[in-house]
């Protein structure tokens, strides 16, 4: 049976207290349930000969392909499944959509930034909120999405969600640990159905009052809530895709004997909450051999549990040169222990409560050994990453992202073998991160997008730290998102 054939897909909960979700109920989830996270209870495998098949489609179509496999004909006809994803992904800047960019030495960069906010994010997201809109107009019902952000996913969906009259969006960001850039992609969307707040605190202490309100599932039933952070499945499914794409092009797929085994693929990944990472490992349980490395930097959770086993956060999260990635509460790596246990979520819930409640758990034994073969890992200092920029300029005269810069440091400590093609994700546009940029030493002209954003007025609401911030944070959020549905109710404007 081709993957084309499966029968109707069906999700679970990482956890196990969810089974036989369809896609619209995991599309307008947040968290499962129980607490854990939607993934599909199978997974189909690509062969041989479909990845043969798919190796001369555009990216748009390698999309609809991947997510045509998790969403079923009956919920989403195959025409519209396309029209979505091809209007979803029109507005890039190249019209690759994703850009190989081959340097010297063997230094290959996946470029997945050329949206409308110059971030990877982008890619998933254009196409998860054209398939919400799609859902709520089918269903003539309206949504809040609550969205916590480490400075990219919040402008992302403020930038695709945006005047669409099903859906308010409520976007949290942590004051002073995002770029001037990243901030104004958000404060400065001035549409009624946008609500931003700037919170005292870093992303890890946004996470904790937006888990509880996902918690009530009073307020989830009631006023619709539903996340669109890397939470929500179909993020993951749409990453899945450059995955599989860098795979196709990088691999040396097209030159090898139809009967010799797949070639190897290493894909170099700078890692935050480990959606990439996820989305990777699935693609690997689905037929594709990739080698995956999750590049951190100070903010070293992910290279702590691949190495040894210790999934502990630090004591405070340490503010870097790659802000995106300042994250030490990992949430997807929930999935990757799922996948890496046998899909065991009596394990899983117990790791997941044990962390949630004490910041630390040492993993058990053979689910670390699994996990340390299927990932490589390593840390990368501010002095590293400044050390990447200036190097590939030096070297190349292209201009690495901080973000870029933590996976290709890996390229110029750890050289690539002539018996394995490797390639690095280009996660965001240096664009995005001017300081960083000077602080290498290097310059930048900004495109007229970004330098335009410094005359436009802005709109936030502040959250503030108190002795009791995060529970006044989650009132706060609480009556955000209660008012919000009084008002249109009564079909009144929100802001005036």
């Amino acid at each position: 049976m081709s993957p084309q054939q499966a029968p109707m897909m069906r999700y679970c909960s990482t956890r196990g207290g969810v089974q036989g979700a369809d896609f619209c109920d995991v599309l307008f989830s947040g968290f499962a349930p129980d607490g854990g996270m939607f993934m599909p209870e199978s997974l189909p495998v690509l062969s041989p000969d479909t990845l043969r098949s798919w190796a001369a489609l555009h990216f748009s179509q390698l999309v609809v392909e991947v997510a045509s496999l998790f969403i079923p004909t009956q919920l989403m006809p195959r025409d519209h499944l396309e029209a979505l994803v091809m209007e979803a992904l029109s507005s890039f800047s190249v019209p690759e959509v994703v850009r190989f960019a081959k340097l010297k030495e063997g230094l290959t960069i996946v470029e997945l930034f050329h949206g409308n906010t110059l971030a990877f994010k982008d890619l998933a997201m254009t196409c998860t909120v054209r398939f919400l809109d799609y859902f709520l107009q089918k269903q003539k019902r309206r949504a809040v999405v609550v969205v916590g952000t480490s400075g990219d996913t919040g402008g992302s969906a403020i930038q695709s969600a945006k005047g669409l009259a099903q859906v308010d969006l409520v976007v949290v960001y942590p004051r002073g640990r995002v770029t001037p850039v990243q901030e104004k992609h958000m404060t400065t969307c001035l549409q009624d159905n946008i609500h931003v707040f700037s919170a005292d605190g870093t992303s890890d202490d946004i996470d904790n009052p937006i888990r509880r309100l996902f918690a009530d599932h009073e307020l989830v039933k009631a006023h619709g809530l539903m996340s669109l952070n890397s939470v929500n499945w179909s993020r993951i499914m749409i990453q899945l895709s450059h995955f599989i794409y860098a795979y196709l092009h990088m691999s040396g797929l097209e030159g090898a004997s139809a009967d010799a085994p797949l070639p190897p693929l290493e894909v170099v990944v700078p890692t935050g909450g480990a959606g990439n990472i996820a989305a990777g490992c699935i693609v690997k349980q689905m037929g594709v051999p990739l080698q995956l490395v999750a590049m951190v930097n100070s903010n070293d959770i992910v290279r702590r549990t691949v190495q040894s086993g210790d999934f502990s956060m630090a004591a405070d999260v340490k503010q870097t040169l790659a802000p995106a990635i300042d994250i030490q509460d990992p949430y997807n790596m929930e999935r990757v222990f799922w996948l890496l246990s046998g899909r065991d979520g009596a394990l899983v819930k117990g790791i997941m409560e044990d962390f949630q409640s004490s910041h630390r758990h040492t993993l058990p034994q053979q689910l670390h050994t699994v996990l340390s073969q299927a990932v490589s890992a390593g840390t990368v200092t501010d002095e590293g990453i400044l050390e990447s920029m200036r190097r590939c300029w030096e070297d190349n005269h292209y201009l690495l992202c901080p973000h870029t810069a933590v996976a290709v440091w890996h390229h110029y400590h750890t050289p690539p073998s002539a018996q394995l093609n490797r390639c690095y994700l280009a996660t965001a546009s240096p664009a995005k991160f001017q300081s960083a940029v000077q602080r290498a030493g290097l310059t930048l002209d900004l495109p007229e997008s970004l330098s335009s954003l410094d005359k436009m007025a802005t709109r936030c609401e502040g959250l503030e730290k108190s002795q009791t911030w995060s529970k006044h944070w989650e009132d706060k959020l609480r009556e955000k998102i209660q008012s919000i549905s009084f008002a249109r109710e009564r079909n009144v404007t929100y802001y005036t």
